[in-house]
């Protein structure tokens, strides 16, 4: 996790970043809130027994939304990592080298590097697990294509990690238009026994049906959230191993927005733990899955 020093409404993302919001404070008073609530979120997590490594962003760099390493990199059990392709310029100065010698400094190893970055040269971009929902045991690859999520660098990703595409299109209405859902985990969390989804955002029936199938054939409870919801960050979770139990981590506006029926579901597998992003989501746009970059490397 990235603890924030420039956070602030980054204006290079809100061209197709829907979620985010304008807010009444000035930048040191909105990335001082930042702080606050990353720091309060880190404690749960630890508390909890979560094993959580926390960088400080470099203020020289300006990067706003570095509070989300999820989109620049992916960290696999056999020691490969994938580097991947932004978006949004100010974006690419997230990719930093001293992050990866920290984690071997943590006893983490790091085999192989899948660098697709020079794809931003061509306007193609896929933003890590943002875009791509890794279902690790059964090796399939869950994708809504948005401008930051291009099918050819997908069905690339999957061909040199070995996973199976599940492609779709996801949208969301804007000013009365259906526009594409810019990421994959804002309306969709994959979990190891379930899946919280937002499946009204996928309006193409077959896409639809071919999805629900491969939830279902491999036996994940597929729990349904509606659009109001999903803009409360419901389905922008992650599923964490404490010391003793897993936890669905989410904001306290996703679990707020969550009906007693959904909550039941979700407990049937895990407690649900939140936090207070406010913040974080109004301006960020991304609540607490955006922020954690889980490490699966092996241990020396």
């Amino acid at each position: 996790m990235i603890r924030p020093v420039a956070f602030r409404m980054n204006e290079q993302t809100a061209v197709n970043n829907f979620f985010q919001e304008e807010i009444a404070l000035k930048n040191a008073e909105v990335n001082s809130q930042a702080q606050a609530e990353f720091d309060a979120f880190v404690e749960k997590l630890r508390a909890v027994g979560v094993n959580v490594i926390v960088e400080n962003d470099d203020v020289k760099m300006d990067t706003p939304d570095s509070i989300f390493p999820n989109n620049w990199i992916s960290f696999h059990a056999n020691g490969d990592i994938g580097l991947y392709p932004m978006f949004a310029e100010n974006r690419r100065r997230e990719r930093r080298e001293d992050i990866l010698i920290r984690l071997e400094k943590e006893g983490f190893i790091i085999r192989n590097v899948y660098d697709y970055t020079s794809a931003e040269d061509e306007g193609i971009f896929l933003e890590g697990t943002g875009n791509l929902l890794l279902d690790r045991v059964n090796k399939k690859a869950y994708c809504a294509l948005s401008p930051r999520a291009h099918e050819e660098l997908l069905i690339e990703f999957c061909e040199d990690f070995d996973y199976m595409p599940v492609i779709f299109t996801a949208n969301q209405t804007v000013d009365s238009k259906r526009v594409p859902i810019y990421h994959t985990n804002v309306m969709m969390c994959l979990a190891e026994e379930f899946c919280v989804i937002c499946l009204d955002t996928i309006d193409d029936a077959a896409e639809k049906k071919n999805l629900v199938k491969h939830l279902k054939e491999d036996k994940k409870q597929i729990i349904k959230i509606t659009e109001a919801q999903m803009h409360h960050f419901a389905g922008n979770m992650l599923q964490v191993q404490g010391k003793d139990k897993k936890y669905l981590v989410m904001s306290t506006a996703a679990h707020k927005s969550l009906d007693q029926n959904q909550i039941s579901e979700i407990e049937k597998h895990c407690e649900i733990m939140s936090s207070d992003l406010t913040t974080i989501e109004t301006c960020g746009g991304g609540s607490a899955r955006c922020m954690m970059a889980e490490v699966f490397l092996p241990k020396e």
